[in-house]
């Protein structure tokens, strides 16, 4: 397709937008966002890099489920599947993220615990997913998925970012342990999740109310997996078990508010941790990819850290001797550079 500005400007004749258009930063998107004027107020613009065909396109059909069941995403105002843009509210530049960097550990605590509700919220709204047969309701963290993003992390983090790969031997037992830990979490895949809930796909809108972006992948996954995502994406420093406890107890308290079945704790926190090694290697992997094929460097700070939390995990499972053996090398030769 032609280029993402000349599309807009295309899609501005079409839709009556007037004034420039204001690029934004996109973080690990392949999409292309931009502020503009629509019937005197700013909107988000963001264009794709294919067409799409507007009734079937994952993003309009989570936004409307989300919006269905009362979650704070935003409103769509305008699609054109044949340019390849949505428009739709605009809800500031005040990331989630960079507002907690700022904010002293009370109010800290205060946005993660709101963020966390929404996460509850989120599984609350599994049955209307299906009722619907909403895009999501017909995906899942299945086997297939889980592991492709486990050989994603193989790959990316070996060969394109350390440049050198694992030798036949250790690669095949490696991935029979991958194929063991996706079989076990695809058994698991029971409630609705957003798929990338983290810090930095939640803002707070012009009037401090919290707001979820990034949807459109939602799928059907464990019940642990969108509270991995928060509490452990791009950390430098893996927070306490005795923290992590907590903040799965509050979040189990949370589902039971709601009306959810019961999770005992210990089994959820069993889950939490396969999730864990799962989640973490999959977002390492995309570090992996990000800093070496698209020149975003800021990555890289993230990825010993997600092995740290996931060769934690493994030692309290007492699983994967080989997933383990290989993180505890990579952080001991990260520490031995350091």
């Amino acid at each position: 397709m032609t280029d993402p500005g000349e599309r807009l400007k295309e899609f501005a004749k079409k839709h009556g937008l007037t004034g420039a258009a204001a690029r934004l930063s996109a973080d690990a998107s392949t999409r292309e966002y931009f502020r503009v004027d629509w019937k005197g107020s700013p909107a988000i613009a963001c264009v794709y890099p294919e067409p799409f065909v507007a009734g079937q396109h994952p993003y309009v059909d989570v936004t409307e489920l989300f919006r269905a069941a009362d979650l704070p995403v935003a409103e769509i105002y305008a699609v054109d599947g044949e340019l390849g843009v949505i428009l739709q509210e605009d809800l500031g530049d005040d990331i989630l993220r960079d507002r907690m960097a700022e904010a002293v550990p009370e109010v800290c605590d205060r946005l993660r615990n709101e963020a966390i509700s929404l996460i509850a919220r989120i599984q609350l709204a599994t049955p209307l997913a299906f009722e619907r047969g909403s895009i999501a309701s017909k995906l899942s963290f299945d086997k297939d998925k889980l592991l492709w993003e486990l050989n994603y992390f193989k790959e990316h983090y070996f060969s394109t970012f350390r440049k050198r790969m694992l030798d036949r031997h250790t690669d095949r037992l490696l991935s029979e342990e991958f194929s063991a830990l996706s079989a076990e979490l695809a058994g698991r895949a029971r409630v609705l999740c957003h798929r990338d809930f983290h810090a930095a796909n939640l803002m707070l809108d012009h009037e401090g109310r919290m707001r979820i972006i990034d949807h459109q992948d939602a799928r059907i996954g464990s019940a642990a997996y969108d509270l991995v995502s928060l509490l452990l994406d791009r950390i430098t420093v893996p927070p306490t078990p005795e923290w992590l406890a907590d903040r799965r107890r509050y979040f189990l308290g949370l589902r039971r508010t709601l009306g959810l079945p019961k999770i005992d704790e210990d089994e959820f926190a069993y889950e939490f941790r396969l999730q864990t090694l799962q989640r973490c290697l999959k977002a390492a992997g995309t570090f992996s990819y990000q800093s070496s094929m698209r020149g975003k460097a800021e990555f890289v700070p993230f990825i010993i850290p997600m092995f740290r939390i996931t060769a934690r995990s493994l030692s309290v499972l007492g699983r994967f001797p080989v997933m383990n053996e290989i993180l505890t090398r990579e952080i001991a030769a990260e520490d031995h550079s350091g």
